[in-house]
């Protein structure tokens, strides 16, 4: 008797070319046309439903990497892509005087700081895994910005500028989170 069972491939730690990882530069390469719907049509259910396929395509990338095999490149590539998505979409809807700038340069500020961070203590070996809670603040760091673009909440300012505040501190709180488990492995300041 045969096995009939269809297996999903298996990439190895060094593979480029995966699933996940075009997934993932596809969520970079659909983030111009929900900025460009967002500047030309605003809060639409075309604009959200880009947008939330730019923002669901994130978790789904991370489940295929899981499935297939998690990749250097792909743990590399999908949180600078996070990052660049996230803020440039901060960046065009705190333009268009959506959302204040404030927590938006904090964001801004805290991404950097955590690139500069993981790429110190990844010299020193150490490789500081994702946190629960970096996906919650992810998470809310979408919906501040799905808030502006959905119909029923686009005049809903007050809900725009909390969320985008709650984004700021969740951020903040997940850097001091990987800080403190960058020390207990060892890692520098």
């Amino acid at each position: 008797m045969t096995d009939t069972t269809i297996k999903e491939p298996h990439y190895g730690p060094s593979a480029l070319l995966t699933p996940a990882n075009a997934i993932t530069v596809g969520r970079l390469l659909l983030t111009p046309y929900f900025i460009y719907l967002f500047l030309h049509e605003g809060a639409t259910w075309p604009t959200a439903g880009v947008g939330a396929l730019v923002a669901f395509s994130d978790g789904i990338d991370g489940v295929v990497a899981r499935r297939q095999g998690a990749t250097r490149s792909g743990a590399f590539l999908d949180p600078l892509i996070d990052k660049v998505v996230i803020m440039a979409c901060f960046i065009v809807v705190a333009s268009q005087g959506k959302l204040p700038w404030l927590p938006i340069i904090i964001i801004g500020l805290r991404e950097i700081a955590m690139t500069v961070y993981r790429s110190v203590v990844g010299r020193q070996g150490i490789s500081i895994p994702a946190r629960q809670s970096a996906k919650w603040k992810t998470f809310v760091q979408d919906f501040a910005i799905a808030f502006v673009c959905l119909p029923p909440t686009k005049n809903l300012h007050w809900l725009h500028v909390a969320t985008v505040w709650l984004a700021a501190a969740l951020t903040l709180f997940t850097f001091w989170q990987y800080v403190i488990d960058g020390r207990r492995t060892g890692a520098g300041p």
